[in-house]
């Protein structure tokens, strides 16, 4: 058993964590997926983690949902897939790894660089 102000820590405590001398009780919470608005369940061991790891923010994503992104993301070393665009100042042809939208000016790298410089 953990005593409070102490680094000690036995089965018992978990998930109980000592910041500062104290000891903090984590309970499990209730949060909406973003994507498919299920509920989830953020277990107090899950917040433990999360804040052994030194994360600051709730998980967003239910786990089904976070696999499926997962999944669904270019493998590493995957060629980018890139558009084709015309340069808003110089009127060159150019591509860029974002699909370019008709409210947003598009610039080379030439002239992105030069602007970036001002």
């Amino acid at each position: 058993m953990a005593c409070v102000g102490s680094k000690t820590r036995s089965a018992e405590d978990s998930p109980n964590q000592f910041f500062g001398g104290y000891l903090t009780m984590y309970e499990d919470k209730t949060l909406v997926c973003k994507d498919c608005g299920q509920e989830f369940i953020f277990s107090a061991g899950e917040q433990e983690f999360y804040a052994e790891k030194g994360f600051q923010n709730e998980p967003t994503r239910c786990k089904a949902c976070r696999q499926a992104r997962k999944a669904n993301r270019p493998a590493a070393g995957a060629p980018r897939v890139m558009y084709d665009a015309i340069c808003a100042e110089c009127g060159k042809a150019t591509q860029i790894p974002f699909e370019p939208k008709e409210d947003r000016p598009v610039y080379c790298s030439e002239c992105f660089a030069a602007r970036r410089g001002m």
